[in-house]
């Protein structure tokens, strides 16, 4: 007897259960680039628990554990900056990162007005490159953090939603 992931709007009472799980997903980040000092795992409960009141964050429960997490908002000039797209290690590769990505894109089109959508991850993270360029991102930027990291950002246009660009 299977349980549904579902996926729905954040709570205040999500906070510890999206950072608990926010440090686990961001150890490999951090392991790949050789740095444990990332805004992932040194954000506080505080700083999220603001990020619940600003932004749009969304959670995937399988029951009453948060199992994923996105979160994103939109500009005044109706650019989505979509981030931290978290994913329990057990839950990847089920397609529940792509859910999360199209759930958090139409919740800011529809509540938000938004037009495109931005998002970055560093240059070595493949599988999160994949993942955006399944969904119809494309690369616009790269960034030097340092010698070991540089960012990439990605973007699409509102009107191209992640399921269409799967199919």
């Amino acid at each position: 007897m299977g349980m549904s992931v579902t996926i729905s709007a954040a709570t205040a009472d999500d906070a510890e259960q999206i950072l608990k799980l926010q440090y686990l997903c961001y150890q490999g980040e951090a392991e790949l680039y050789g740095d444990y000092s990332i805004e992932p795992l040194t954000q506080t409960l505080d700083d999220l628990r603001a990020e619940l009141g600003e932004g749009c964050v969304l959670v995937a429960r399988l029951g009453e554990e948060v199992v994923g997490s996105v979160r994103g908002a939109v500009d005044d000039k109706g650019t989505a900056a979509i981030g931290k797209l978290i994913v329990h290690p057990r839950m990847q590769r089920h397609g529940l990162g792509g859910r999360l990505l199209a759930a958090i894109e139409a919740q800011l089109a529809e509540e938000r007005a938004a037009k495109r959508y931005r998002l970055a991850t560093g240059h070595r993270s493949d599988g999160n490159l994949r993942l955006y360029r399944k969904y119809g991102y494309a690369q616009v930027g790269t960034e030097e953090v340092n010698r070991r990291l540089s960012v990439v950002t990605l973007e699409k246009d509102a009107s191209m939603s992640a399921f269409a660009a799967s199919a």
